[in-house]
């Protein structure tokens, strides 16, 4: 396999690397198989548009023009290598559902179509009572003469689409598209229809999975389909990766991390960032649409193509931001609710260290060439570090522990759909149980054996507030939210709570905490104190505590033999 071609009628007017194939000619394409490709008109495992947008654009010199040619190139097998995107296919029958309002709409679709088309099905709107399912498995129960009928139909096409039938896949609404290009779409679903996973779960760092109260369901909040449902009896998610539209959305506002975006996840966003050092990151969305922009790029801006709008976080623009040592321009014209929280938090920490705005938001052609005239390199905001495999607060936290240092630079407000925030234990009522250490699946909060202490990073926190609910005691456990704590007692291990070990009064055994022991103690010595071995088991260990109530219990029996004689 060929990895890297460009084909152009027109050629190239400078030469590249010899590691990429440059034709003239399609026909030389005929019969090979190539990894990247600058258009589709080649078939290749992955287009590459952004070349030809650079190529057109740029304003770099023959030499840089060499050499970032190769190096978005390189970009894109990075792209692929690490992508978790993996395709799948859903057999779909002609069975298609019309939903129209009156005779004109009806008149309009079917004078559109060849009987040949669609086994078709008309209803009107009014009978509908519930729709679900997905693309070649749809399920529509309508009312007629008070009973309930089940349509199944592979597609519907619905004139002024409720709701309900917009958030499915196979359901077009007339208001999107409109009928000639609908009609287009259906037919090509027909047969086979093929998607993809747009997002990676990680059940075990899920701060709503299978938690006994619902302290997060972001994600199924923010996601614009069906393609994530949650089940508040299991306290589990559901994903149907063919009803999700990939714009990441549910990405950007998870806060732990449990959610990754498939076509481009953090571990690829890192690899790929190693190759925009010493250049003006443009991060551009497939949506909206590259190869059509004509703009002038002045020197040192590199074009990031991304193919959802809404999935980068503010780990995934830190690590491009230091790993560039440059502002980035963000070019969308859509900024999801946690895209745009990571945006505004990382802009206020930059003004406080740098006095200049991170990420520079663009949403229209304009806009754009404000931010590409504007964009700069910041000095010594450049670091790198192997960030493969951690978590997403893990990475965050090493990252903007780098920018603080050792200075103190104030406090920065998180938002809505992004929370951080700060453990505080009233010392005098914890009794050291370690439910919130049990509770925390970020590993924010964790015991130290060596010390029997409490502690907490608060800089992975995320405020989430299940310690909170989890820790039995009054009055012991609050969490301080939506702040970021620029000054380095932020990343370091915090003491939040500290005890001793108890010995045990028969044995000298060290087993428990001494407020545990003096807790239960206190509980329990009213009922306890008619019996002084029964209250000195309190302070027992578990292998004494029998040793002592058997030895009392036969004691006890002798005395009443000895009486009885």
């Amino acid at each position: 396999m060929q990895e890297f071609i460009y084909y152009n009628a027109s050629g190239l007017d400078f030469p590249v690397s010899e590691q990429i194939f440059v034709t003239t000619n399609i026909e030389d394409t005929k019969n090979k198989n190539f990894l990247i490709s600058n258009t589709n008109e080649i078939p290749s495992e992955l287009t590459a548009q952004e070349i030809d947008f650079y190529i057109k654009n740029s304003q770099d010199n023959l030499s840089n023009k060499i050499k970032n040619v190769s190096k978005l190139y390189e970009i894109a097998a990075v792209k692929y290598d690490l992508a978790l995107d993996i395709p799948f296919s859903a057999e779909i029958s002609n069975n298609v559902l019309l939903i129209s309002q009156n005779q004109e709409q009806y008149d309009k679709f079917i004078s559109s179509i060849e009987a040949k088309d669609f086994e078709l099905f008309s209803i009107s709107e009014n009978i509908i009572k519930s729709i679900s399912g997905n693309i070649g498995n749809l399920q529509v129960i309508v009312t007629d003469e008070d009973e309930d009928i089940t349509l199944n139909v592979s597609q519907i096409v619905w004139f002024d689409a409720k709701q309900t039938g917009k958030e499915r896949s196979g359901v077009f609404d007339t208001n999107l598209l409109n009928v000639d290009e609908i009609i287009k779409v259906v037919k090509k679903n027909i047969n086979s229809y093929s998607y993809k996973k747009f997002t990676t779960y990680d059940s075990a760092i899920c701060q709503y999975n299978e938690r006994r109260v619902e302290i997060c369901s972001k994600c199924e909040e923010v996601c614009p389909t069906v393609a994530i449902t949650k089940d508040d009896k299991t306290k589990t998610l559901t994903f149907s990766q063919i009803d999700c539209d990939g714009c990441g959305g549910c990405v950007s506002v998870c806060p732990s991390g449990a959610l990754d975006y498939a076509p481009t996840p953090r571990d690829s966003i890192f690899e790929m960032s190693k190759c925009y050092r010493g250049t003006h990151p443009l991060v551009v969305p497939s949506k909206m649409n590259m190869q059509n922009l004509m703009i002038n790029l002045k020197e040192n801006v590199l074009p990031f193509a991304i193919e959802g709008e809404k999935f980068l976080s503010e780990v995934s623009f830190l690590t491009l931001l230091q790993m560039s040592g440059s502002q980035v321009v963000f070019y969308s014209d859509v900024l999801s609710k946690g895209t745009k929280d990571s945006i505004r938090i990382l802009n206020d920490i930059y003004q406080k260290k740098y006095q200049k705005d991170a990420i520079l938001v663009a949403m229209d052609k304009e806009e754009l060439e404000d931010a590409l005239n504007e964009v700069t390199f910041i000095e010594d905001s450049y670091f790198n570090f192997n960030q493969n495999d951690l978590k997403k607060r893990e990475a965050f936290s090493q990252r903007l522990q780098k920018i603080v240092g050792i200075e103190d630079l104030g406090v920065v407000k998180t938002g809505e759909h992004i929370h951080y925030g700060r453990v505080l234990v009233n010392e005098a009522n914890c009794t050291l149980c370690l439910a919130c250490v049990g509770a925390c699946n970020v590993d924010a909060l964790f015991a130290n054996e060596s010390d029997f202490t409490l502690r907490v990073n608060p800089s992975l926190c995320t405020a989430c507030g299940y310690c909170e609910v989890s820790c039995p005691e009054v009055d012991c456990l609050t969490i301080v939210r939506d702040e970021i704590e620029l000054q380095p007692t932020w990343f370091k291990e915090n003491i939040l709570a500290k005890d001793k070990l108890f010995a045990c009064v028969e044995c000298g055994k060290e087993f428990a905490t001494t407020k545990a022991v003096e807790k239960i103690a206190k509980m329990m010595a009213p009922i306890f104190s008619s019996d002084p071995v029964k209250e000195r088991s309190l302070y027992c260990c578990a292998d004494c505590k029998p040793k002592i109530m058997m030895q009392s219990y036969f004691d006890q029996k002798i005395q009443g033999l000895n009486s009885a004689r």
